[in-house]
């Protein structure tokens, strides 16, 4: 047995004596939507509203809600939370199946803590140890995965024009007020927000990780608030992390430069990281990501590197339909980017100035490769292939700093097998979300004056196939 996973089945062996169903992540990990007031902790059970009257007593409500405690509550007592079923299922499968139960109570925000939420009632309000929060769902992008309560352009998009006209009404802002998620206008007073601050003195104390998402984080005064905060109150423990689309006005990005520099060269944290999301190149990234403009960020890519040394930048690349003509070519400016910064930031003793993640789109479904044809795969198939061709090269010091890491080619190579089996087991099911990506793609273009066929002349025979399913 290797040492990770003796680690792993020591882990849930302590777990295992509180109760069957216990999980650290219910106390420590909190995500906060502060732009609607939702909350949830460990990314698999869905949000629940904040009720205000909570918070109005108990800033901590923004995590210690009467809801959760009571989940909490079950779990000390051996019963399974419904909402957390996405564990079960997997714990389920066998008896030595590990679930993220495990895994992220392993983790070292969670497991050294067991013992004090034990030892305490279920009732107490608890300080996370792992918070990504979003301050409010300004942005001046509309991505085509991207939803109204996350994305301000979006809620005025289908303010203006309706839902679009695809079989599930994609975005349709009735669904996000019956879920309770829509978002509190930016221009008024927000309550969970005012909470925050008057919780985050107390919580920073015990913070080992700190993300802030969006929206568009450099577009919200909370980031700016946040960045002060811990230059002037260092955070040796603290690892803290932001995304951003790399696209805010100069001035902006002029001034979070300037930031990032005074935390990184003071060392006000343990570890400062950034995520920035693309998964196309040039015109068909901008399509993707309406209101990128694709030359801006990759400047500011490089803006960052030169300037900000020692910088550590995340990729998040949400594979899906429209990345595969053009994902080759974005390829080739990460590979640069790997091999101009790579020597450099080598000397810091950090291998590789970028982590390329490449996940699937899962949702919306009409976007998915899962709808893809045939020749699709085999561009895929010459992504993977360059990938594998240009892995980092280790030198005589056992450091390497000119490729890409070998678990991203894996990565892409797992999303060309999906779509190999999927093109050779077509059914009704993919029919549907073909004719919803036409009815999609054809309203994009009547609302932001875009031209697909223009935009992507590889897709066009797969256009008039999915056209003729109408």
């Amino acid at each position: 047995m290797s040492d990770f996973n003796n680690h792993i089945k020591i882990v849930k062996e302590k777990l295992d004596t509180v109760s069957p169903s216990f999980c650290v992540a219910k106390w420590k990990q909190v995500t906060m939507h502060l732009q609607n007031g939702h909350t949830h902790s460990c990314h698999h059970p869905s949000t629940h509203l904040v009720p205000l009257d909570e918070i109005a007593s108990n800033p901590t409500a923004l995590h210690n809600t009467n809801y959760k405690k009571l989940q909490r509550k079950l779990m000390i007592e051996g019963e399974r939370p419904s909402e957390c079923d996405y564990c079960w299922k997997v714990e389920d499968q066998t008896t030595d199946s590990y679930s993220d139960r495990v895994y992220k109570s392993s983790d070292q925000w969670a497991l050294p803590y067991v013992d004090d939420i034990v030892s305490k009632p279920w009732d107490d309000n608890v300080d996370p140890s792992y918070v990504e929060v979003s301050f409010g769902n300004t942005c001046n992008f509309k991505c085509s995965y991207c939803a109204p309560h996350i994305s301000s352009q979006w809620m005025e998009e289908i303010e203006r024009y309706g839902p679009y006209p695809t079989s599930g009404k994609f975005n349709n802002l009735e669904w996000i007020k019956l879920q309770q998620m829509m978002p509190i206008p930016n221009r008024d007073e927000n309550p969970y927000v005012e909470a925050f601050w008057k919780w985050w003195p107390t919580m920073y104390k015990s913070l080992q990780h700190f993300r802030i998402t969006g929206g568009e984080p450099l577009l919200n005064k909370n980031t700016f608030k946040v960045l002060d905060y811990v230059i002037d109150n260092p955070n040796a423990n603290l690892e803290l992390s932001i995304n951003t689309n790399l696209n805010p006005p100069d001035d902006i990005f002029d001034r979070f430069i300037e930031k990032l520099n005074i935390i990184i060269s003071e060392k006000k944290l343990k570890e400062l990281k950034l995520f920035t999301s693309a998964e196309a190149h040039g015109k068909q990234a901008e399509y993707i990501r309406f209101g990128m403009n694709y030359d801006t960020w990759l400047t500011n890519l490089h803006r960052l590197y030169k300037e900000v040394p020692g910088i550590q930048i995340t990729i998040m690349s949400t594979y899906n339909i429209l990345s595969i003509p053009s994902y080759g070519k974005f390829l080739n400016d990460i590979l640069e980017i790997k091999r101009t910064y790579g020597e450099v930031v080598n000397k810091r003793k950090n291998p590789n100035p970028m982590i390329l993640d490449i996940p699937y789109l899962r949702y919306p479904e009409h976007q998915s490769i899962f709808l893809m044809e045939a020749s699709m795969v085999d561009m895929i198939f010459d992504q993977v292939t360059f990938m594998y061709r240009n892995l980092q090269n280790k030198d005589w010091m056992g450091t390497s700093n000119d490729g890409f890491y070998e678990h991203e080619a894996e990565k892409l190579k797992r999303i060309y097998e999906m779509g190999l089996h999927s093109v050779t087991n077509k059914n009704e099911y993919v029919d549907n979300n073909r004719k919803d990506f036409i009815k999609f793609v054809d309203e994009h273009d009547l609302r932001r004056g875009t031209n697909f066929l223009e935009t992507f002349p590889e897709m066009k025979n797969f256009y008039n196939n999915c056209k003729n399913l109408l």
